[in-house]
């Protein structure tokens, strides 16, 4: 039987058009410690290091993802009472066309623990609905911000989580070589692989577990945005629920 594969409707944004984009997800892969700045790599390694996580053997870290763990959705269901969202920048491959949306890799710190590449399965990457053609704003690429806001369970405020320019990450030109070095058959494998950049660091003293977790890419000199904004429902309607 052959694999259904996932579809995400889309849509291309360029000023006050749009154009929909069905895109065919075949390979996803979740970069991690992306940053230009050594020190701004270490300082997400230490965060991750004061959760129990091992460091990584070297970096920056390439992660193969289920290819249909991707939403555009508005909400998500976890299992875990320790998921939190991080901001990314993420490049979709179309034929001979890339995309740039925002996203989120939604990560189980506990899970984390003890596997990093299985933490990346068991919650979905959320993703825009609205992408920009990367060629459009290749030319100022850095000058782009990343900026997330989670809300606190019960709470209503919403709490500045990340905020970092482009400019602090891996270029999507420098990631997609990196991911290109690492696939035997790129060739092929590229069309309809989707790449989501890796995160920049917290502002706040720890992760925050909250109730919604809102991203953006934000395009000061078009005064435009992407964003990615989502609920997160814990599964836990059952009194007496198993936990192994």
């Amino acid at each position: 039987m052959e694999n259904k594969v996932k579809r995400l409707e889309l849509l291309v944004v360029n000023g006050d058009q749009s154009k929909p984009l069905s895109f065919e997800v075949r390979r996803m892969v979740n970069a991690g410690y992306v940053g230009r700045n050594l020190e701004a790599v270490k300082a997400h390694i230490e965060e991750l290091r004061r959760e129990g996580i091992t460091p990584p053997p070297s970096v920056p870290m390439l992660f193969p993802v289920l290819s249909d763990n991707i939403t555009t959705g508005n909400e998500i269901e976890v299992v875990g009472s320790k998921t939190s969202g991080e901001v990314e920048f993420v490049l979709l491959l179309h034929r001979e066309d890339i995309f740039v949306g925002v996203g989120s890799d939604h990560t189980d710190r506990d899970l984390e623990r003890q596997s990093i590449i299985k933490s990346k399965q068991i919650c979905p990457n959320i993703l825009s609905r609205k992408v920009w053609r990367y060629k459009e704003v290749q030319p100022r690429w850095d000058e782009l911000l990343l900026q997330s806001w989670v809300k606190r369970d019960h709470g209503d405020e919403e709490i500045l989580y990340q905020k970092a320019y482009l400019g602090s990450l891996l270029s999507a030109a420098d990631l997609l070589e990196l991911v290109e070095s690492k696939m035997d058959d790129w060739s092929d494998g590229k069309q309809g692989l989707v790449i989501f950049s890796g995160t920049v660091p917290i502002l706040t003293k720890d992760f925050m577990y909250g109730s919604s977790f809102r991203g953006e890419l934000i395009d000061s000199r078009l005064n435009r945005m992407l964003t990615c904004d989502y609920r997160i429902k814990k599964l836990d309607y059952l009194r007496g629920a198993g936990t192994i």
